[in-house]
């Protein structure tokens, strides 16, 4: 099945009560594993790339031809989009000539004007290759790719002049951050929530930072309006703790235990129960 925008897949889950999971691929074995997780669970999903992650793979041509090729080789019929993350204008610019198809415009680090006037021509840009595209209003909490935010809550009116700008699904800014959340986190400010979906309405809405928020939130969540949910560090996390027990009980030192797809087998099973774990949190399983 090719690439599909996301579009229709989080209009879905917002009428059906469910999020659909991005989950951020960082190389052959997190694409691999997070496809045939998708694939096995009959669940929609969305591919993110940061711009770091991009870069690190050779560029995004080459992240849209090995998504595509897998998509036929591993004959991937569910809903499959690949979705640029934290983007910057010129970044967004890049992916469309790429081919990804779908883009999230990070402008919440500008004044609201200048969100809105740069948001207002991804729009029509988008449009023109039936693209979806993400938009941002305040920080997210946390770094990504050197972008810092500190968690504030988004200004609901702020969130609706972006959304009706024709932008396909928003992220705000609810108290959420990116990584390992600290033991003082005040956790989601569900009053900021609920008065964004009041003034966006159908709009679906995206809750990044998804590791670490307890599930009885996510769940609250879902039901005032996010049909997108962000996940990266917990991946991180379960591959590289797989990866390490691999190290320690000394596996690479038996037989042809140092072959690098043995060495990354491990990780690869743990981001697939990773990422099942989180459909079945998320609603999506089923949903294809």
């Amino acid at each position: 099945m090719a690439l599909v925008s996301a579009t229709e897949m989080l209009q879905k889950a917002k009428a059906g009560h469910y999020a659909v999971g991005q989950f951020n691929i960082n190389n052959l074995e997190w694409t691999k594993a997070i496809l045939l997780t998708a694939q096995e669970n009959a669940s929609p999903v969305i591919l993110g790339v940061s711009e770091g992650a991009g870069k690190y793979m050779g560029g995004y041509k080459t992240v849209v031809g090995m998504v595509n090729g897998m998509l036929e080789e591993l004959n991937i019929t569910v809903p499959v989009a690949l979705h640029l993350d934290h983007g910057s204008y010129e970044g967004c610019l890049k992916c469309v000539a790429a081919g990804f198809s779908s883009i999230m415009f990070d402008g919440s680090h500008y004044p609201i004007e200048e969100n809105v006037a740069k948001t207002k021509e991804l729009v029509k840009i988008v449009a023109e290759h039936g693209m979806s595209l993400e938009a941002e209003v305040g920080a997210i909490g946390g770094e990504e790719d050197g972008v810092i935010g500190m968690g504030e809550c988004a200004d609901p009116e702020e969130c609706k002049m972006i959304a009706d700008l024709g932008i396909d699904f928003l992220a705000a800014g609810i108290g959420n951050i990116h990584g390992k959340y600290p033991e003082n986190w005040a956790g989601l400010s569900f009053e900021t929530l609920d008065a964004i979906q009041k003034l966006t309405g159908d709009m679906p809405l995206v809750l990044h930072g998804g590791t670490g928020i307890p599930a009885d939130q996510i769940k609250k969540a879902i039901t005032l309006g996010v049909s997108k949910i962000n996940v990266n560090t917990e991946c991180q996390i379960s591959f590289t703790e797989a990866t390490r027990k691999y190290f320690e009980e000394g596996k690479d030192l038996v037989g042809k235990g140092f072959d690098p797809r043995k060495v990354l087998a491990p990780g690869f099973e743990a981001i697939k129960a990773t990422v099942k774990e989180k459909m079945e949190l998320f609603g999506s399983v089923g949903k294809a």
